[in-house]
C-alpha cells in the first residue's frame, strides 16, 4: 500500500461492529403451566369457528387503510432502491447545439456572422472501489425489506383489532341479553310484591327497594347498546368502510370455539414476528449506511469521456474530420472538510447503536408479550370456570328465594340479595369470557399470528 494512502486510511473513522447477543430462554415460564394442544395457524382467526369473523378479516385485508398506507411506504422504499442503484452505472448525457456569433473589429467594423453546430455525448462513471455506492444500495434494499415487514406487522395488528372489536360486540350482545332477562325477572318479582302490598303482606318500602333494583337493570341497557354501536363502528373503520355499509349480526360469545394454542420454543419467536424482522432489517440498513459513510472518506476514482462532431456547416457536420473525443481519469481525496465526513460516520455509528438497542428491545418485548398472554389465557380460563360455578349457585339461590317469596316464607331482603347476586354474577361471567377470548387474540398476535419470515437480512461487514 502506498504510504500516502495508508496515512489517509489510518485517519478515517471506523464503523462499530454489530453485537446482537441476546439471552433467549429455553422455554416460556408460563407455558409449563398450560396444556396446549393445537399448533399455531397462519389463519388463526378461523380457529374460533366464526364465519362472520373470517369474512370481516378478509375485508380488512383488502380494505384496511393502514395496510394501504404501509403498501405505499413499500413503493417509496422500492423507488429508493432505484435511486441508490443509479450511481453504480455510468451517467450518460447528450448535447445538441447550434450557435451563431458576430464580432466587431478594432476599427469598429462589424464582421460577418459565424455559425457553429455540434452534436456530442458525454459519460462519467465513479468506480465503486471502496463500496460506498454498493453499501448505499444494500441499505436501500434493507430499508425496503423493513417496510415489507412493517406492512405485515400492520396487517397482523389490523386482524387482531378486528377480532378484538368483534368479540367485544358479541360480549356486549350477551350482556344486553342478560340485562333484558334480568329486567324481566325483576319485573316479575315487582308484580309479586305489588300483589302482596295489595293483600297487606308487603310494605311500600319493599316496593320501593324492588323498584330501585328494576330501575338499575333498565339503566344498564343503554351503555351496552352504545358499546355494540361503537364497536361496530370500530370494525367498519378497520375494514375501510362507513359503518352504514357494514352489516354485523354477531349473536353472542357462546357461538365461538375456544382454541388452545401451543406457544412453541422462545427461539422460534425470532422468526415468527414481523416486527422483529423489521427491526433487524432496519438495523442492517443502519449498519450499511455506516459502511457507506466510512467509504466516503476514501479517495474517489472517476472516469469521464466525451465524443461527438462539431462543424461550422451542417453539411459537413458528420464528416470524419469533424469528430472529436476526450477521455480522462481522476482521483479525488478530500483534504479538509471541517470534519464533515468523520461526523457522518460518527452519526451513522450513533444511528446503528440506537437500532441495536431498538432491536434488542423488540425481541425482549416479544418475550414479555408472549408470557403475559400465556398467563392471561390460563388465569382467565380458571376464573371463567370459577365464575361459572358462582352463576350456578347464585341461580339456585335465586330460584329458591323466588319460590319462597311466592309462598310467603322469606323476607324481601333475602330475595333482593339473591336477585342482585345473580344479576352481577351473570354479567361478570360474560366479561370474563370476553377477557379470555381477547387474551387468546393477544397470544396469537404475540406469537406472530402464524407469520413466517421468508428471507432474513444478513449482516455485512
Amino acid at each position: 500500500m502506498l504510504p500516502g494512502l495508508a496515512a489517509i486510511l489510518a485517519g478515517c473513522a471506523d464503523v462499530r461492529p454489530l453485537n446482537l447477543a441476546i439471552a433467549v430462554p429455553s422455554a416460556y415460564d408460563q407455558a409449563a403451566k398450560a396444556k396446549p394442544t393445537e399448533p399455531l395457524r397462519t389463519d388463526w382467526w378461523r380457529s374460533f369457528g366464526s364465519p362472520e369473523l373470517t369474512a370481516l378479516v378478509a375485508q380488512a385485508q383488502m380494505g384496511n387503510l393502514d395496510i394501504a398506507t404501509a403498501i405505499a411506504n413499500i413503493e417509496q422504499a422500492q423507488a429508493g432502491i432505484t435511486i441508490a442503484r443509479a450511481p453504480l452505472f455510468p451517467q450518460i448525457d447528450g448535447d445538441v447545439s447550434a450557435q451563431r456569433a458576430r464580432a466587431a473589429s478594432s476599427t469598429g467594423r462589424v464582421g460577418r456572422g459565424r455559425a457553429t453546430y455540434g452534436l456530442s455525448a458525454s459519460a462519467s462513471y465513479e468506480i465503486d472501489f471502496w463500496g460506498k455506492n454498493s453499501q448505499a444500495l444494500a441499505s436501500a434494499r434493507s430499508s425496503e425489506a423493513a417496510s415489507r415487514f412493517d406492512r405485515d406487522t400492520v396487517e397482523l395488528t389490523a386482524i387482531a383489532n378486528v377480532a378484538d372489536a368483534y368479540f367485544a360486540i358479541l360480549g356486549a350482545q350477551d350482556r344486553l341479553r342478560i340485562a333484558r332477562e334480568n329486567v324481566a325477572s325483576a319485573s316479575r318479582i315487582m308484580t309479586l310484591i305489588n300483589n302482596q302490598l295489595k293483600a297487606g303482606t308487603a310494605t311500600s318500602l319493599q316496593v320501593a327497594q324492588q323498584q330501585s333494583l328494576l330501575d338499575q337493570q333498565r339503566a344498564s341497557i343503554p351503555p351496552l347498546e352504545l358499546s355494540v354501536a361503537q364497536n361496530k363502528a370500530a370494525v367498519a373503520l378497520l375494514v375501510g368502510k362507513p359503518p352504514a355499509l357494514v352489516d354485523i349480526k354477531g349473536g353472542g360469545l357462546g357461538r365461538l370455539r375456544v382454541p388452545v394454542v401451543a406457544a412453541g420454543l422462545p427461539s422460534q419467536l425470532l422468526t415468527r414476528r414481523p416486527d422483529i424482522a423489521a427491526a433487524e432489517a432496519s438495523l442492517m440498513a443502519s449498519h450499511q449506511d455506516a459502511l457507506s459513510a466510512r467509504a466516503a472518506q476514501f479517495p474517489s476514482i472517476s472516469l469521464t469521456g466525451q465524443g461527438g462532431v462539431q462543424s461550422a456547416a451542417l453539411k459537413s457536420l458528420f464528416d470524419p474530420a469533424s469528430g472529436f473525443y476526450s477521455i480522462a481519469a481522476g482521483l479525488t481525496q478530500p483534504i479538509f472538510d471541517g470534519g464533515t465526513l468523520r461526523g457522518n460516520v460518527e452519526r451513522a455509528n450513533g444511528v446503528q447503536s440506537a437500532q441495536v438497542a431498538a432491536y434488542r428491545k423488540t425481541v425482549v418485548q416479544a418475550f414479555v408479550d408472549v408470557e403475559n398472554a400465556l398467563a392471561a389465557v390460563r388465569l382467565y380460563a380458571r376464573q371463567e370456570a370459577l365464575q361459572q360455578a358462582v352463576v350456578v349457585s347464585s341461580r339456585k339461590a335465586y330460584a329458591i328465594s323466588e319460590q319462597q317469596l311466592r309462598e310467603g316464607t322469606v323476607d324481601l331482603v333475602t330475595v333482593l340479595q339473591t336477585e342482585q347476586t345473580l344479576f352481577n354474577a351473570q354479567d361478570t361471567l360474560v366479561q370474563v369470557k370476553l377477557l379470555r377470548l381477547q387474551a387468546l387474540i393477544s397470544l396469537h398476535q404475540a406469537l406472530g399470528g402464524g407469520w413466517t419470515m421468508s428471507a432474513a437480512p444478513t449482516p455485512q461487514n
